[in-house]
């Protein structure tokens, strides 16, 4: 298809009429021309493909299909290749049902632990999210479905989320929340990217040129079309010269007429629109011309892998020798989630599923297994006779089970919870049935951290996420030993809401949130506050035991523009199979120059292990595993120094470590001035030479009797000095140094 030749035969008003949907889900067709219509679709971790009434909240019905786990469990998989089969899988069902983009993954940061809508995003690291995202990408696109990556950009709340402002400085918006994206993009090449509602230092998102053309196309190499958030544009003329070509849903022709306005009135570059509808027919085309007719929904398949993938999500928090249980225990099953699991989140991704089983039906020829509701699942106020109910089956059991975690009231898209809690009715019930079980199991259902005042009245822990419509079969498989968990977190679960470094200024002051915290989120906040957490960013347990060994780099000294090989041996010490998902940090070196990160996640591996069996992983570090972002080079840059390569089970257990030497190639330039310290002069050789001649014996002259006294030290007086503005000496030097002799120097050193 000749895109551009199509473009030129069409009107001024079919190419704008082409800049908005037909309606809530279909783009325009243009059939003068022979362009037909096509579909997108609500996602990310299923298909929610809606017909006639359509809405982007969930409130009207969608066709059955299957709901895989959430992004919060996916990312605890640490399997891109995993995910990358789930995409694969929705984008078949996506040709089934004549879908051309699903709208997904979402790679927002999850930046506290209360945005409502964490449970679709995928961690609080960058390079984690931006991987996840990647395999899910990929996945989706082989089967020739587009995808939307979204939200972009720094939409971390869903307090105002349509009208407040993300304000946060050049180097957290590149290291954080701008590389969460970054490397989704720049790896999978997403045929579309979906433009967040809020503004991003004043700007909106929508019109961000900085963000959707300079960075998005420019650096990165974007070649599909942007599209809005459903209503999230404001300006429509202002954001398609800023690069949103597609806006969505339709606008009953309103802005429509204004692109047609602006251009004729010369306020509006007709180029930039040719160039908006050669990019949105270049992905519809690149669907149609890649039909398959006769695509079939294998709900039967599908419904298996999604149990699969929840079991090789879940992530095994605490287990005191109470898990796995032993096929044909007593059992009792608590609480109603163990016959109606909470398995997805509420509002645009919420799926019709096909089918959801709960871990009571699942188990039921696994165990004997006695059920007590225990609470009800909207509740908060604790329901005496359901809790003595539970307790006298917690007292005849072998183990009792609880399930437990967050009803749907408490986290959803469109609002943010207000606190980590759980219900007040869940935590009761918890307590008093480990006061009397022999074993206490607890199961749960949650899309985000939650607090637990029981973790230490019960035996094991086992974090479900919301896995998806198959969650109940995966916990039955993992609570009786059918598969060995190997999740492990993709966030931090702190011990309180209050520990979370976004905590003094989430949701912000009206319409302005600022990001204080800076590039300190999740693990790089609790790891420089040296913090107790709950549970570890990485964290997650297994039935069997891994050992690390034999750390080897390629080698100990390197320069930025090198790449550096890393292997570890991995041994499966235990008795059964299992995966192990090993993390590689970078530590930097400490200095003066710049506050940064203990660690920082930089590659990442799972590996399958029969029992006594080792194999050698390896990883690729090059430039960006060792820079941070420079706001004077506006770029990635390397410190010289001596880094350290942690390889760990989790961001607080290390297993061994290697130091490697990097040298930077890229000299910062700098521009000294009268007012930079003498300890600035001094630490830069070139200047420090430069200087030398009338720094060279300079002191402060400090009477001898308060020297004698102690009033004075050598230290004191060294860091009295270092910390003096060059233009002090001045003031100083009873003449000797004069205003013209230092204006010289200065002229001298920045030449």
């Amino acid at each position: 298809m000749d895109i551009k030749n199509l473009v030129s035969q069409m009107t001024l008003e079919e190419k704008a009429g082409l800049c908005s949907g037909k309606d809530f889900w279909h783009t325009k067709a243009v059939e003068r021309l022979g362009v037909p219509s096509v579909m997108l679709s609500d996602g990310p971790h299923g298909l929610r493909k809606q017909a006639e009434a359509a809405d982007h909240l969930g409130l009207n019905e969608s066709v059955k299909a299957i709901c895989f786990p959430a992004g919060c469990a996916m990312a605890s998989s640490y399997d891109p290749d995993l995910i990358y089969e789930v995409g694969q899988t929705i984008g078949q069902e996506c040709q089934a049902e004549d879908i051309s983009v699903v709208l997904g993954p979402a790679a927002c940061i999850k930046r506290s632990p209360l945005c409502g809508r964490n449970f679709e995003y995928f961690s609080e690291d960058p390079y984690l999210s931006t991987k996840m995202a990647a395999g899910h990408i990929k996945g989706v696109q082989s089967q020739n479905v587009g995808t939307s990556l979204k939200h972009y950009l720094l939409n971390n709340q869903e307090y105002r989320r349509m009208s407040s402002s993300s304000n946060a400085d050049e180097r957290t918006i590149r290291e954080i929340y701008l590389a969460s994206f970054e490397g989704a993009v720049k790896e999978s090449k997403p045929w579309t990217v979906m433009c967040s509602y809020n503004k991003i230092n004043g700007t909106y998102a929508c019109e961000n040129k900085k963000y959707l053309t300079d960075v998005l196309r420019n650096e990165w190499d974007f070649d599909g079309y942007v599209v809005s958030d459903w209503g999230a544009v404001n300006d429509r003329v202002a954001s398609l010269i800023a690069g949103l070509e597609l806006e969505m849903p339709a606008s009953g022709g309103l802005n429509d007429a204004k692109i047609v306005e602006a251009v004729k009135s010369g306020a509006l570059d007709e180029a930039v629109l040719d160039q908006a509808a050669e990019r949105i027919l270049t992905i519809v085309y690149r669907y149609l011309d890649n039909r398959k007719a006769d695509a079939v929904f294998d709900y039967e398949a599908d419904d298996a892998l999604a149990r699969k993938t929840a079991g090789e999500c879940a992530v095994l928090l605490k287990n005191d020798g109470a898990l796995p249980l032993a096929k044909g225990i007593n059992a009792a099953f608590i609480g109603s989630f163990a016959k109606t699991p909470r398995y997805q989140g509420g509002g645009s991704s919420h799926i019709n599923s096909y089918r959801v089983t709960g871990a009571l039906e699942a188990a039921k020829d696994m165990a004997h297994i006695t059920y007590a509701k225990g609470y009800d699942t909207e509740a908060d106020v604790s329901d005496n006779t359901l809790i003595d109910e539970a307790v006298e089956a917690a007292k005849a059991a072998d183990v009792a089970v609880i399930f437990a975690g967050l009803p749907d009231s408490f986290e959803s898209e469109g609002y943010d919870r207000t606190h980590m809690r759980m219900p007040n009715c869940q935590n009761a019930l918890i307590s008093a049935v480990a006061a009397v079980a022999k074993k206490t199991v607890v199961v749960l259902h949650n899309g985000s951290p939650v607090e637990m005042p029981w973790v230490n009245e019960v035996d094991a822990v086992l974090e479900m996420y919301l896995g998806g419509e198959a969650v109940g079969g995966a916990a039955a498989d993992i609570l009786f030993g059918d598969v060995n968990p190997s999740g492990k977190l993709a966030e931090t679960f702190p011990l309180r809401l209050e520990d979370n470094p976004s905590y003094l200024y989430y949701t912000g002051e009206k319409d302005v949130v600022e990001y204080r915290e800076g590039v300190f989120v999740g693990y790089r906040y609790y790891d420089k506050k040296k913090m107790d957490v709950l549970f570890p960013f990485g964290h997650g347990l297994s039935y069997t035991t891994f050992e690390y060994s034999n750390l080897t780099l390629s080698t100990d000294s390197m320069k930025d523009t090198d790449t550096l090989t890393v292997s570890v041996d991995v041994t499966n010490t235990g008795s059964v199979a299992g995966k192990e998902a090993v993390q590689i940090y970078v530590q930097a070196p400490e200095n003066e120059i710049l506050i940064r990160s203990v660690k920082e996640l930089r590659a990442f591996g799972k590996v399958s292990l029969e029992p006594g069996e080792t194999k050698t992983l390896t990883f690729t570090l090059d430039k960006r595993a060792f820079a941070y972002w420079n706001t004077t080079l506006h770029d990635w840059h390397v410190l010289s120094g001596t880094y350290t390569i942690l390889a760990a089970a989790s961001s607080r257990d290390i297993r061994c470590q290697a130091d490697v030497n990097v040298t930077s190639t890229v000299t910062v330039p700098q521009v000294f001035h009268l007012n930079n310290t003498i300890g600035d002069i001094l630490a830069d050789e070139k200047a420090a030479k430069v200087f030398e001649p009338i720094l060279k014996g300079f002191s402060l002259g400090a009477p001898a009797d308060d020297t004698k006294e102690g009033a004075v030290t050598e230290e004191m007086m060294d860091a009295m000095i270092a910390n003096m503005p060059l233009r002090s000496l001045l003031s100083f030097s009873n003449g000797a140094i004069t205003d013209t002799m230092l204006l010289e120097l200065l002229e001298k050193v920045n030449a």
